[in-house]
């Protein structure tokens, strides 16, 4: 079973609980180790423009919002043979374990490896109601 460094809790200081309590869960279900980076949790404005500006987000901070500026996204990457992944694989996998905790957890929660207009691999977000 996984657990999450210091750093990584860190790194969700101030997201909403359940996303929280769905990613507590996803670390000790998940068949490969992950983690949160440094900007994978919440957000300022002035951020989010930054990642916007470099071609990292589609959200501009302003006009257009991300989730992670109301603390409900978290953003991760797989960690495999001691060192942050990105592949596509290790990403679905751990995307498996975010939507199976939310599921147990009865918390709705929508994947970016699914969205139509555009893949991102390691988001997660809750869906509000």
């Amino acid at each position: 079973m996984f657990s999450f460094s210091d750093k990584s809790k860190a790194n969700m200081c101030c997201v909403d609980e359940r996303l929280v309590r769905v990613a507590h869960r996803a670390i000790q279900i998940s068949k490969i180790d992950f983690g949160i980076p440094t900007d994978g949790g919440i957000r300022t404005a002035e951020r989010q423009h930054e990642l916007f500006e470099d071609g990292k987000s589609k959200a501009d901070g302003y006009h257009k919002r991300s989730p992670h500026q109301s603390g409900r996204a978290l953003d991760f990457y797989a960690y495999v043979d001691g060192k942050a992944s990105w592949d596509r694989e290790h990403l679905a996998m751990v995307a498996a374990a975010f939507l199976q905790a939310a599921s147990e957890l009865g918390i709705r929660v929508r994947w970016g490896g699914l969205f139509r207009s555009f893949s991102d691999m390691p988001h997660i977000e809750l869906i509000e109601d």
